[in-house]
């Protein structure tokens, strides 16, 4: 696939097939993903795969149970406010049964931490599309990063208190008749484009 076709028919995927992602084709996405620049070179960037069942259900589980417990509030964006009746209602997963999930995390005082992981992140959501994989960037970790429930159980993974999640992205094959990620190719419209010549 060129580069550019890459780009412009990466979509998110929403709704995965169960089957599992072959461990040569995740290795290839975390390998596109640890070649992305870093401030300075640093490569601070730590990513965690996960692909046990068991540990995704506790995630998605305990995700749930944090954000159910959150208020709604007047000036809250209608995203949020859906996540949250979701969670209460028992019914929202966040990684959308994915049947891996990639966390991005870096340490909490580095400051190029949100960049270096947006670069790991695009790189490696074109390494899957490259590879006819469905990925969806999903940030509901993110927003977690100071819950004392969610990082106690992240440490068990291998995270330290020291580190944030920046981004965790869902990868699996897309639920769809032939298989494939949506491939339409959506011409942008926005991202106002300014020349000086």
């Amino acid at each position: 696939m060129e580069l550019l076709q890459a780009i412009q028919t990466r979509h998110s995927t929403r709704k995965f097939k169960i089957d599992s992602v072959e461990k040569n084709k995740l290795e290839y996405i975390i390998e596109a993903g640890r070649m992305a620049p870093s401030g300075g070179n640093t490569q601070l960037t730590h990513f965690v795969v996960i692909t046990n069942p068991g540990v995704l259900a506790k995630l998605i589980t305990l995700v749930q149970e944090e954000y159910g417990k959150m208020e709604i509030t007047e000036n809250m964006l209608p995203y949020m406010v859906n996540i949250i009746k979701a969670a209460a209602a028992g019914t929202f997963v966040f990684n959308y049964n994915a049947p891996a999930l990639v966390i991005l995390t870096s340490p909490r005082t580095y400051g190029n931490n949100f960049a270096d992981s947006a670069c790991a992140m695009q790189n490696m959501m074109l390494a899957a599309n490259e590879l006819n994989l469905g990925s969806c960037w999903v940030n509901q970790l993110r927003w977690l990063h100071d819950n004392p429930v969610v990082m106690d159980f992240l440490a068990t993974l291998g995270i330290s208190q020291d580190e944030m999640v920046c981004a965790s992205l869902a990868v699996g094959y897309a639920n769809l008749p032939n298989g494939l990620p949506i491939r339409k190719v959506n011409e942008p419209k926005g991202y106002k484009v300014t020349f000086i010549d």
